[in-house]
């Protein structure tokens, strides 16, 4: 019984392309809020749908934006990400200027931000698709050679761009790092892009997921000391963390 319902939630979703609780709530009237909530959250589990505020959306549909290999990375380390979205999204105040750039991570933090008055640039194409859905936040996405595999874009004419652009926040990821080479991605034009972010920013904030620790990807955008505070997981290694705090960096 409980399996038919999964997948008839499961079908419903893949159907519309993205479901509120409340469309699914209209959907199955028998079914308890606190039962489709339990549903939603196995589904996610089983790579089904992906959770989104307030309801979900279809695999399949994030996969038409956004191709498999950006679809896959969402599921990696998932819960750590929703955890270091969440903790990020408590940083933006109203109508403040904010840097997010097109990580996985960001993805999250777009959806778990609050709907308020401020600015947000972002290289993006993803962020700014979830951003569209606030009624209060305004958008500027800047263009580029698109990369697929993070579905952000970078070029040097959004590199300079940034010379001209003032923010008080840039929140960013880094697909890789090492205290000896820093925070480190996988495209030239993209580090050049955040390192002007960086200039500009009068806050960085680095979001880190415990799987990057100990990678190394070719090109360094930063190094501990050129960020302000560090938003990671629970499970982050107790020796990095106080290698952060040791640089006066806040660790959340």
């Amino acid at each position: 019984m409980k399996r038919e319902r999964l997948e008839e939630v499961a079908e419903i979703i893949d159907k519309r392309g993205k479901m509120t609780l409340e469309q699914l709530e209209e959907a199955f009237p028998d079914v308890s809020q606190m039962t489709l909530r339990r549903d939603l959250t196995q589904l996610e589990t089983e790579g089904r749908i992906i959770r989104v505020r307030g309801g979900a959306m279809s695999v399949k549909e994030v996969q038409k934006i956004s191709g498999e290999v950006y679809t896959q990375k969402t599921t990696v380390n998932m819960d750590a990400k929703i955890v270091i979205a969440q903790k990020a999204a408590t940083l933006i105040d109203e109508g403040s200027s904010v840097f997010i750039d097109g990580g996985t991570t960001a993805m999250y933090l777009s959806k778990e931000m609050p709907d308020i008055k401020c600015n947000v640039f972002t290289n993006g194409i993803a962020v700014a698709m979830e951003l569209a859905q606030k009624k209060n936040v305004n958008i500027t996405v800047v263009g580029g050679q698109l990369m697929k595999d993070n579905l952000s874009t970078a070029s040097p004419a959004a590199k300079e761009y940034f010379m001209h652009t003032n923010f008080e926040l840039a929140i960013v990821s880094a697909t890789a790092f090492t205290p000896e080479h820093g925070f480190t991605c996988n495209s030239q034009i993209e580090s050049d892009l955040l390192i002007q972010v960086f200039k500009k920013a009068r806050h960085v904030y680095m979001m880190l997921d415990s799987s990057k620790i100990g990678k190394i990807n070719p090109y360094t955008f930063a190094q501990i000391e050129d960020i302000d505070v560090l938003i990671t997981d629970d499970v982050f290694p107790r020796e990095y963390k106080a290698l952060f705090e040791q640089n006066d960096i806040v660790v959340m």
